[in-house]
């Protein structure tokens, strides 16, 4: 009986065909905090454009509502600091903790005191106002012109690793 090297012919597969680690520093020249809604920053983490993911995080100041939306595709979060809830159910993320979201449902984004959360999304994101009205939907491509837009207004360099 032969044996086969898996371990190297796999290294060499994995050097040819693997997107290349990636690391996105604390610093606002790797990702600096975007204007999204009133009194709320976004600091982008990567994109996706393939699978339409995106991760970013979502800075809430001093309190306020994100508005109505609905996720089409899953949503995973983990709070960092302060606190939110969705108007619609009766939990609280606090710092520590993480969120899954199933893609459907329509929820209100509220903060009381302000909240920084880690968010990883899946497909679009779709804003309502009150009488289920559709008002923009925002998928991969949106937020990257978002952080594209606010990098060349800015003059700020464009960050080539969070395009993952």
């Amino acid at each position: 009986m032969t044996t086969v090297d898996t371990q190297s012919s796999l290294d060499a597969v994995i050097r040819e065909y693997s997107f290349p680690d990636v690391h996105v520093g604390a610093s606002e020249e790797d990702s600096p905090w975007v204007p999204f809604k009133p009194n709320t920053f976004i600091r982008h983490l990567a994109f996706d454009v393939r699978h339409n993911i995106y991760a970013n995080v979502l800075w809430v100041k001093q309190g306020g509502m994100l508005g109505r939306h609905r996720h089409r595709g899953r949503v995973f979060g983990y709070t960092l600091e302060g606190s939110w809830r969705y108007l619609e159910y009766d939990w609280v993320a606090r710092t520590g903790s993480y969120v899954q979201e199933s893609p459907g449902a329509t929820h209100t984004l509220v903060s009381d005191q302000g909240m920084k959360t880690v968010f990883w999304l899946n497909g679009s994101l779709e804003f309502y106002d009150d009488a289920d009205i559709l008002l923009e939907t925002l998928d991969v491509f949106w937020f990257v012109n978002h952080y594209l837009s606010h990098c060349r207004e800015h003059g700020l360099p464009i960050n080539q690793k969070l395009f993952v």
